[in-house]
């Protein structure tokens, strides 16, 4: 089995349309699918350039649950990105940035760790995209500079294979604490440094 590496971003519910907002941001402006119209829990609508289960019939998630996307995100150069890049044979951007997908992103409206919390996780699809997650500074930023937009309280990289969890920001300060570590003995411990998710 291969590796999967991702990115976790924690957010109060009411901000997950802006973290949606924010991938749909970071997407190819160049995309051969239609929209996929998306309802939210509360009844707000969003339309973003992805695909659910590689289909685009709208989604209905008004009663919450679990969301999966599709998605390609684009993301600056660094040396990790540009060797990715020369050893899959991808051309970058016109405006050189390059592009990485599949990225497959779950949505649970009511995070396991915290169920006033909503995830947002975001996957690498294959052995050699999660080793650019681990190496790429500018995919790191990518996915900590979008839990700062989105007014999230935490964003860890997950190694999903019992290794200690990265947190990457807490309560909109960078780190590079580990779960567990030194000072978070168990995730636990992580999650009762978040404030009330209804303040």
């Amino acid at each position: 089995m291969g590796l999967s590496y991702g990115y976790d971003i924690y957010v109060r519910p009411r901000n997950v349309t802006r973290v949606l907002a924010g991938l749909a941001g970071s997407a190819p402006t160049a995309r051969a699918v239609p929209p996929l119209e998306i309802t939210l829990p509360g009844g707000d609508r969003l339309t973003l350039p992805f695909t659910s289960r590689f289909g685009s019939e709208p989604v209905d998630c008004s009663t919450g649950g679990t969301l999966e996307l599709d998605t390609s995100l684009v993301f600056d150069a660094d040396d990790a990105l540009r060797e990715y890049a020369r050893t899959n044979g991808r051309e970058p951007e016109a405006d050189g940035r390059i592009r990485i997908g599949y990225v497959y992103v779950t949505v649970r409206f009511e995070s396991l760790p915290h169920p006033g919390y909503t995830s947002v996780e975001c996957w690498a699809a294959t052995s050699a995209m999660s080793r650019l997650f681990a190496r790429s500074a500018h995919v790191r930023k990518a996915f900590t500079d979008l839990t700062a937009d989105s007014g999230g309280v935490c964003c860890l990289f997950d190694t999903g294979d019992g290794a200690p969890e990265q947190v990457c920001l807490l309560n909109g300060e960078p780190t590079r604490e580990s779960v567990p570590g030194p000072r978070f003995a168990d995730l636990r411990a992580l999650v009762a440094t978040w404030p009330d998710p209804e303040k």
